[in-house]
């Protein structure tokens, strides 16, 4: 006996006892060791041995004698162990990842507002759902029926050297005149403006986009080129749309310097409207109206001709990406936020 507790490694405290130290335990027990005097051998506690010998004694006699059996107290730990870890959701939680798998591919929402929105609304309970994260492992073990290349963002994502470049040509006010506090996005009624463009032909139309800072709100405008002109001609439409609420809907409106864009500065002229130009090669200024031009491309690849598309094919993109809900929002929708806010506006008029 002596020489099979040399021959062992010393017992490592906070680990699982080995089959040789249950043996130990069972000869210790025939040979009148008491509990503590086991621990102290086996450098664990006594504890430790008390619930061992609990789990594995067994009756012998017909039920006369209780006595304990290395043996038992080892299938007793493998069958422990077989339950023990924590279990997956995505058996126990169907209804949701049905409900993820719908909104997923039927209405484009991305995972993260797929296990948001779904307590944002009351339509899940908290313990309903699973998080983002476990989402995208699901995703990673082919359990969702999603697949990497189904995520847009997910395998195209990198980052960039941030450069600020001089404005070489002058067309207004430069962004760097713009107020820090509309950085914040905590005010309603500014704007960042851009062009999308489609077959890069003379002939083919493209579309102004304007995104709201705050409520993230985005327009789409169809004109029938890049042209100075056209682009003035929509944002005097807008004017009429919105008429007498105009300065407080669209207090200040950021874009490039793009010749496209060279007029834009004479609103300041018959409005309240200030326009910012960002600086050259810095699409970061204006992040807002660039992020939802890639929402776009999702239905219009780059290189597509606008003219291919209907009206109603533009109406229902628009539509798409205003009642997408958003992390940034809480996960409410741009036109939820939006329509509150026209709501103050007009209850002030």
């Amino acid at each position: 006996m002596d020489s099979l507790h040399s021959t062992m490694n010393q017992h490592v405290k906070g680990k699982h006892l080995s089959f040789e130290e249950r043996v130990i335990i069972q000869l210790r027990l025939k040979d009148g060791y008491s509990l503590r005097a086991i621990a102290r051998e086996l450098n664990c506690s006594p504890s430790t041995i008390s619930y061992e010998v609990k789990r594995g004694t067994v009756k012998l006699y017909h039920g006369k004698v209780k006595k304990y059996k290395a043996t038992q107290g080892h299938d007793a730990y493998k069958a422990h162990r077989k339950n023990c870890g924590r279990k997956s959701d995505f058996l126990r939680k169907t209804q949701f990842m049905r409900y993820v798998h719908k909104h997923f591919f039927k209405d484009g929402w991305s995972l993260d507002v797929c296990s948001n929105r779904a307590t944002a609304v009351g339509e899940f309970a908290s313990s309903d759902v699973v998080c983002t994260k476990t989402l995208y492992n699901y995703v990673d073990q082919g359990l969702l029926g999603i697949y990497n290349y189904d995520l847009p963002e997910k395998l195209k994502r990198n980052t960039k050297l941030h450069r600020i470049r001089k404005n070489k040509k002058k067309l207004g006010r430069s962004i760097e005149e713009r107020p820090k506090e509309i950085n914040k996005r905590n005010e309603f009624g500014h704007w960042e403006c851009d062009l999308v463009l489609g077959h890069k032909s003379k002939d083919d139309e493209v579309l102004l986009t304007l995104s709201e800072r705050m409520s993230r709100e985005f327009l789409i405008l169809r004109i029938p080129d890049k042209t100075s002109v056209s682009v003035m001609q929509a944002f005097k439409e807008l004017q009429r749309q919105y008429s007498e609420h105009w300065n407080d809907i669209f207090k200040t409106i950021t874009t490039d310097n793009g010749s496209e864009f060279a007029d834009l500065s004479n609103l300041e002229k018959v409005s309240n409207t200030l326009v910012y130009y960002a600086h050259p090669y810095t699409s970061c200024d204006k992040g807002t109206v660039e992020r939802h031009n890639g929402l776009i491309r999702r239905f219009i690849p780059k290189g597509e001709a606008i003219a291919n598309y209907s009206l109603q094919d533009i109406i229902n993109i628009e539509t798409w990406c205003n009642s997408l809900p958003r992390k940034i929002l809480a996960y409410h929708t741009p036109d939820e936020i939006f329509e509150r806010e026209l709501d103050l506006i007009y209850q002030a008029a």
